[in-house]
């Protein structure tokens, strides 16, 4: 029995006796009452409440403690909430204080219980310390490290000398860990590693929702598995169902390929990826890059979707290839890839582009195929038929033939305006059944049109000085180009032919059936490729915002002299002292008592943190007309 217990069994017996009390006693007594009342409420906290099956008190060894014992039950210790269960205690009751050794647990409701081989815990603060082998359960997760503060009026645990979390589906590692019980959430700083069978993350901080599985990736952040690794400043992953959304120089890396874009969603079990906003995809094994600003990858079916000024880029020497439709889609593995245009497509070189309704380009043969309606120029010649088809050396990935099939027409317009139509000029004119050309040093150098040809040729001397209009029908023709300008035409097996002096060369006779020049349309830089489409406006996307960082675990504005840290614990002020190194470097601060390091992510506003994924438009844009 305690010394209170004792006087208040005392003050039975007297008040319950026929004891007839002198005054003088009667205000003593009084006295003694009101003054150990008016103690009692002095006291800063509510008292320890400690039982054992063995106590004593040696106050040479242990000087102002009780020494609590198991024998057949551990030592028990129970405050406001809280169960602690250990091997030996010493209660020292003036400070409200214990410290429990071997074995210790230590238990709030159903929320946490711990484990460690030595603990402290002051009943005024309600501050635990654990040390030895720690080990923090909830309902979610499990934590492992060797030294934990936790504060009981703040409802969080904290450390700062490396921890392991484990849930179902992850183990965390980190320097520095803070839990928020109220949240279910752990902040980790420093060092962060989170380990899956499937995947590692690496962060510089992380914020970690145990009952939902969701991690806030902060600073540079790697997510690296077998088959990609993703990298980005801002992210947000969900560890259950293993997919993520990221921002801010976001990428993801493929064996042969990476995806860069403002925002960027990743679902692993399916392989799949989709970006938003200035969005670049880098072909490493075929030397070529495709952009836009909407994009969807199956990694398994190795096949890119991009929509939204979408352009395909294949790098050649000192030049490049530029494709541009509404949308492009990349199939096949590297050996075999297939990029095809659809709507709207357009091609640029520096000395050669066109139009066409739809392309496809096997990179494998080097084929490129022209289809619906298309049209060529090269230099100042206009080609058109009813397909065109490029033929590229895959060696050297240089221009290397052409070819135009059905209705073939080649028309080059002339440099000077006629004389008696001032406001035109003539036109070269080759048409056939096939025009067939070759390329030197990536140039148009020769033309061969075969069955049923014909040509207009405006002869014009060293001087420009028009000598003539050479009209003919033959079996095929040969042109010459230099420097993109026809500078010969040979015919072969002609059978009707004239020259004509341009007064006696018909109007109606000057461009055959067929002719429609449009080198107003002719492309003459890689921007022309988007000449004429209506002006794009990026899509809003959905931003991660900075974590709010809460105050600081220690209060460093209170004075060493004024800390409560009994005399007999093992802490010093030292250990109530934030340290700037463990502070976060990247948050908003949402009050005057959060430390946040110097760095360029750390602002003075917020907003609310994302609660779900952008819902993404996850389709197999291969065999659906999605526009994205």
């Amino acid at each position: 029995m305690t010394k209170g217990n004792t006087l208040t069994a005392a003050f039975s017996v007297i008040f319950a006796s026929n004891y007839i009390m002198p005054d003088f006693l009667k205000n003593s007594l009084f006295f003694l009452m009101f003054f150990l009342t008016a103690s009692s409420f002095a006291q800063e906290g509510k008292e320890l409440d400690i039982t054992s099956d063995i106590s004593q008190i040696d106050e040479v060894k242990y000087p102002g403690a009780l020494v609590m014992y198991k024998n057949t039950n551990q030592v028990y210790i129970q405050h406001e909430g809280i169960e602690m269960w250990c091997d030996l205690a010493f209660h020292y009751k003036n400070e409200n204080f214990v410290r429990a050794i071997g074995n210790v647990r230590m238990k709030q409701g159903d929320t946490i219980s711990m484990r460690s081989n030595y603990g402290e815990y002051n009943g005024n603060t309600q501050f635990a310390w654990a040390s030895g082998g720690v080990n923090l359960k909830t309902p979610t997760a499990t934590l492992d490290t060797d030294t934990l503060y936790f504060d009981r009026i703040k409802q969080q645990a904290y450390y700062r000398t490396g921890g392991t979390l484990r849930d179902t589906a992850s183990v965390i590692n980190s320097k520095i860990g803070r839990y928020f019980l109220d949240q279910d959430k752990y902040s980790f700083i420093q060092d962060v590693v989170v380990t899956n069978p499937e995947y590692v993350i690496e962060s510089d901080q992380l914020d970690f929702y145990s009952e939902s599985g969701v991690a806030y990736l902060y600073g540079p952040s790697t997510i690296t598995s077998e088959a990609s690794t993703v990298y980005c400043e801002r992210g947000y992953y969900d560890t259950r169902n293993d997919n993520g959304y990221f921002v801010k120089n976001s990428r993801i890396d493929y064996d042969n390929r990476t995806v860069f874009g403002d925002s960027l969603y990743f679902d692993r079990p399916t392989n799949f990826a989709s970006a938003t906003n200035n969005i670049k995809v880098l072909d490493t094994a075929n030397n070529s890059v495709i952009k836009g600003h909407y994009a969807e990858v199956y990694k398994d079916k190795d096949s890119v979707f991009i929509t939204k000024k979408a352009v395909a880029i294949t790098v050649q020497d000192n030049d490049s290839i530029y494709i541009h439709g509404d949308r492009l889609v990349v199939t096949g593995i590297p050996e075999k890839r297939i990029v095809r245009g659809y709507y709207n497509v357009r091609l640029f070189k520096s000395d050669l582009s066109g139009k066409s309704d739809s392309i496809h380009i096997n990179q494998q043969t080097g084929l490129t195929q022209m289809i619906g309606k298309p049209i060529l120029w090269s230099g100042l010649s206009q080609m058109t038929g009813d397909s065109i088809h490029l033929k590229s050396n895959t060696k050297t990935e240089q221009l290397d033939s052409l070819k135009v099939f059905e209705n073939a027409f080649m028309a080059q317009q002339d440099t000077i305006p006629l004389f008696d139509q001032k406001e035109k000029t003539g036109f070269n004119q080759v048409k056939g059944d096939v025009l067939y050309g070759t390329f030197l040093d990536n140039a148009l150098h020769q033309i061969d049109i075969v069955k049923n040809a014909e040509s207009i040729n405006y002869m014009r001397g060293d001087d420009g000085v028009l000598q003539g209009i050479d009209k003919s029908k033959s079996a095929s023709i040969t042109a010459i180009l230099e420097e993109n300008e026809l500078v010969e035409i040979t015919k072969w097996k002609q059978v009707d032919g004239e020259v004509y002096p341009l007064s006696k060369f018909p109007i109606e006779s000057r461009e055959f059936p067929g002719l429609n020049w449009r080198g107003d349309e002719r492309l003459l830089t890689k921007e022309d490729i988007f000449k004429g489409e209506a002006p794009f406006t990026l899509t809003k996307i959905e931003g991660i915002p900075l974590p709010e960082i809460d105050e600081d675990f220690f209060d460093n504005s209170i004075p060493d002299e004024e800390l409560d840290i009994p005399e007999a614990s093992k802490l010093n002020p030292s250990d109530f002292k934030n340290r700037e190194e463990d502070a976060p470097s990247i948050g908003v601060p949402v009050n005057d008592k959060a430390t946040i390091q110097e760095g360029t992510d750390s602002i003075k506003t917020q907003k609310p943190q994302l609660k779900e994924l952008p819902k993404p438009k996850v389709k197999d844009s291969t065999t659906t007309n999605n526009e994205g």
